[in-house]
């Protein structure tokens, strides 16, 4: 990602603008909800200014004593709390406004994720992605619950007060009307330039956020390497860029507060100048000249709020332009489901001649035939790369062949609804994921509905009843992230669990027994063989004992089937897996 990417012309500015505005159409209730509540504080500022003026003006002109100014004082009390409840409810109802646009967004990223499939999100960078669902939805924020409500009320407040104040003395409601337009004019001058840095900003925060996501993941890695303090270096030199790019945002976001406040107080102070001459000279009564004296610093606070603001539109326009570029990101055609799975178990998964390449050119699978069939348990073996991986994500609908088809009972895999087939699948990856929740939920994943005794089983099964059972909690203890708290052979256990306890029709355990204890790995194995019985269930192995009692072996290299047949029939020719036996030492 380019971290100094030429400016954003101004179309695509007011467009990605334009569309914020479009998604705050579902939250508008909220939003005229807080901008009412703040245009009935705004005109309340008008009661506070004229009840404060007939107090001092009692007090100071005509000698009042206290009995006299208790009704204004009982009255300002009033306008008082009358502000305070209309603030808070403003904020309540622009905090709302803001939540509902941001979750609406949220959910239909996670869709359009979803839609878009595994191998986009390989594709791209994680930490990109994890910033834009997190940073860039919270960059919003300000944009609908304090950009919008006070871009309205930054029109309606000041002509209000307006209103007002030409009655009691029209010059210095000329004064702010000359003055008023200079606010926004130069908002949009030193904005300008700020809405440039905030663009470039943001794509170099994502771009830090994506290589540091990408580093963490792959540290163990760079350990091995040594190359772990090189990517401390960089990593240091890119926050520090990062550093310096956020302080020349403030420099500009202060040169714009120092702007729109010079011109507000210069504004104010010509007010006061001019009101206190005419009544030095007489020429104008205590009263208005006092009154309209206390309008004038809240005639200009809403623009001077609107230009405060302004740096929010910008955050958020910048933070759009990767939000709006992964909404419109085009998802793969998929044929309009024709077939229906039946509601029986699934007979038979056959593959047909079935090619597959990541890139042009670079085909992974060639004509792949295989045919998998309820309670046949198939171990698939073969050199690292040659296409295992590949082939289990094909059968488990995260991909599409590009030649031939996978028949699932006579029905075309790409014609059945992803859901469907997805409710049938149940897959132990290489490294399985566990999310922050107890280890009931992470199991339910499965299975929502799935009782305790049916938890135990799976677990029991697995091999997994006996640590869970050790923990104080049991079932319902608590784990961290990617099964934080547990070791690795224990995640692959509780995965398998989890795997074993989904009804389904098909079963694809990559590694199941890896990083198991022999006899917990033969445990395993008899779990999976019963099974078996069940439905059709693919083994990915490299450790050769593991699938020796296996139904049927496939041997797959150079992304093709070489060899197929039961374990005693491989071993007694020639070929791919005799050789292996032979290298293993024959113990399988």
């Amino acid at each position: 990602m380019a971290t100094h990417a030429p400016p954003m012309p101004r179309t695509a500015s007011r467009r990605l603008n334009a569309w914020l505005r479009g998604r705050a159409k579902p939250v508008r209730a909220a939003l005229l909800g807080a901008v009412a509540a703040g245009g009935c504080g705004g005109l309340l500022l008008v009661a506070q200014a004229w009840a404060l003026a007939r107090i001092v003006d009692g007090v100071v002109t005509r000698h009042l004593g206290l009995a006299a100014a208790w009704p204004w004082l009982w009255a300002l009390l009033g306008v008082f709390a009358a502000r305070a409840v209309a603030g808070v409810a403003s904020e309540r109802l622009a905090f709302a406004a803001s939540a509902g646009a941001k979750q609406t967004l949220r959910r239909e990223l996670h869709a359009k994720l979803a839609a878009l499939g595994p191998g986009y999100v390989q594709g791209q960078a994680s930490g990109a992605l994890t910033a834009l669902l997190t940073d860039g939805l919270d960059k919003l924020d300000q944009y609908y619950s304090a950009y919008l409500p006070q871009a309205a009320l930054a029109m309606f407040i000041p002509a209000a007060l307006l209103a007002f104040a030409f009655p009691a003395d029209w010059v210095s409601g000329l004064i702010m009307l000359a003055s008023a337009p200079l606010i926004p004019l130069f908002m949009v001058i030193v904005g300008k330039g700020a809405e440039q840095l905030n663009q470039r900003q943001w794509r170099r925060l994502a771009y830090m956020s994506a290589h540091v996501f990408d580093v963490i993941e792959g540290l163990t890695t760079l350990k091995l390497f040594n190359a772990s303090r090189t990517e401390a270096r960089l990593i240091e030199r890119m926050s520090d860029s990062y550093r310096h790019s956020v302080m020349a945002v403030l420099r500009v976001a202060f040169l714009s507060a120092l702007v729109l406040e010079f011109f507000a107080t210069l504004s104010i102070a010509m007010i006061a100048v001019y009101i206190g001459f005419r009544l030095y000279y007489g020429e104008m009564a205590f009263l208005p000249g006092f009154y309209v004296l206390l309008l004038a610093p809240e005639f200009y606070r809403p623009l001077r709020a609107m230009g405060t603001q302004h740096h929010a539109r910008m955050e958020a326009i910048a933070a759009a332009e990767q939000i709006v570029a992964l909404l419109e990101t085009p998802a793969p055609a998929r044929p309009v489901a024709q077939g229906k799975l039946p509601a029986a178990r699934i007979r038979s998964i056959r593959l047909e001649g079935v090619d597959f390449s990541y890139r042009p050119g670079q085909t992974v699978l060639h004509g792949i035939d295989l045919t998998l069939n309820r309670g046949e348990r198939v171990a698939l073996i073969g050199p690292s790369g040659g296409g295992k991986s590949t082939l289990a994500r094909l059968l488990l609908g995260l991909a599409a062949p590009e030649a031939g088809y996978i028949n699932v009972d006579g029905v075309d895999l790409r014609g059945i609804d992803p859901r469907d087939w997805f409710a049938r699948v149940a897959w132990l990856p290489q490294a399985p994921t566990i999310f922050h929740g107890s280890i009931a939920e992470n199991l339910r994943l499965a299975k929502p509905d799935a009782t305790t005794a049916e938890l135990r089983a799976a677990a029991e099964t697995a091999g997994a009843a006996s640590f869970i059972e050790r923990l104080p909690q049991g079932y319902d203890s608590l784990l961290g992230e990617h099964g934080q708290g547990l070791s690795g052979g224990e995640i692959r256990r509780l995965a398998l669990a989890r795997a074993l306890l989904k009804d389904a029709d098909l079963l694809i355990l990559d590694e199941a027994d890896a990083s198991l204890d022999a006899a917990t790995a033969a445990a395993v194995t008899r779990a999976v063989a019963a099974k078996a019985r069940e439905c059709a269930v693919l083994v990915i192995a490299h450790r050769l004992e593991s699938v020796a009692d296996a139904d049927r072996i496939l041997v797959l290299a150079g992304g093709r089937i070489v060899e197929t047949g039961t374990p005693a029939e491989l071993r007694a020719k020639p070929g791919a897996y005799a050789a292996a036996l032979a290298a293993y030492g024959g113990a399988a």
